[in-house]
Parts: C-alpha cells; sequence; structure tokens
C-alpha cells in the first residue's frame, strides 16, 4: 500500500547489477587515461614485452608460458587495448563536460563584462556632458586672463579716466 502513496517514497528496488560510483568510476578512467599517455607506460609496456619474449625463447621448454608466435601475449596486448580505449573515451568525455562548463561561465563572465563597460562608457559620457557645462579651471584662468587684457587695454586708451 506504501508504493501507491505519493507522499512516501518508493521502496528501492533490487537490481542484478552491481552498484557503483559513477564518479569515483570517472575518477579511476581519468586516472588510468594520464597513466596511458605517459612515457612510463610506453618504457613498462615495451620492458614487459621485452622480458615476456625473451623469457618465452631463452628457457628450458617446459617453463615457457606462451611458444612462438607468442598468442597469449597478443590476447594479453588485445585485452588491454579493449579496456583502454572506452576508459580513454570516458576520461575525454569528462574533461569535454568540464570544458563545456568553463566556456559557459567564461561566456556569462565575458557578456557580464561588455554589460558592465557599456554601462560605465554610458557613465563616462554623461559625465563628460554634464562637464560641458560646468567651467573648469583652464576656461576660469583663459576668462580671466581675457579680463585682465581688456582691462589693461582699457587703462592704456583711457589714462585720464581712472583718476
Amino acid at each position: 500500500m506504501s508504493g501507491n502513496r505519493l507522499d512516501q517514497p518508493r521502496d528501492r528496488r533490487r537490481s542484478l547489477l552491481p552498484a557503483y560510483d559513477p564518479e569515483a568510476f570517472g575518477r579511476f578512467s581519468e586516472k588510468i587515461a594520464r597513466f596511458l599517455g605517459t612515457g612510463r607506460f610506453i618504457v613498462w609496456m615495451t620492458v614487459v614485452i621485452i622480458v615476456w619474449v625473451v623469457w618465452n625463447t631463452s628457457v628450458p621448454p617446459h617453463l615457457r608460458f606462451d611458444r612462438y608466435p607468442f598468442i597469449f601475449l597478443t590476447l594479453m596486448l588485445s585485452l588491454q587495448a579493449s579496456y583502454a580505449a572506452p576508459l580513454i573515451l570516458l576520461a575525454q568525455n569528462r574533461q569535454d563536460d568540464r570544458d563545456r562548463v568553463n566556456l559557459e561561465q567564461d561566456r556569462k563572465q565575458n557578456e557580464r563584462s561588455i554589460a558592465d563597460t557599456e554601462y560605465l562608457t554610458r557613465e563616462v559620457a554623461a559625465l563628460r556632458m554634464g562637464l560641458g557645462e560646468v567651467a573648469t579651471r583652464d576656461w576660469m584662468r583663459s576668462e580671466l586672463h581675457d579680463l585682465l587684457k581688456e582691462i589693461d587695454e582699457r587703462s592704456v586708451r583711457e589714462p585720464d579716466r581712472e583718476h
């Protein structure tokens, strides 16, 4: 009866598949992909293959576990490649998702920066327009200088009127 009620959660269904944490698996796959993309992996893989081939060609026949043409080695390399490829793809998909989120955040930040710049541009234009009507120090100096010139010119032309 509780399964039909909307105010209560459903009982968990049992699954035949094993449960796993997708984030933990994704982090694990990224670690593996990072290791597979290093020179250290190539060196170790080369060492293992050389030891494998040397062992199976130089030891007494009863100690050899993979005779020429090394079919077991081929099988192991194929198995490694069959797991490596999907793990690398999973790591790339996770990186693409992170890049997509970062790109979206950058786009939003750019939009905010553009809006802020446009706002500041309008404010500066308004200040310039307002300053066009305000007497500045240079304008006042030039006006006072012109007045002093005019007074000097009048005093030179009309010396008698001053006294």
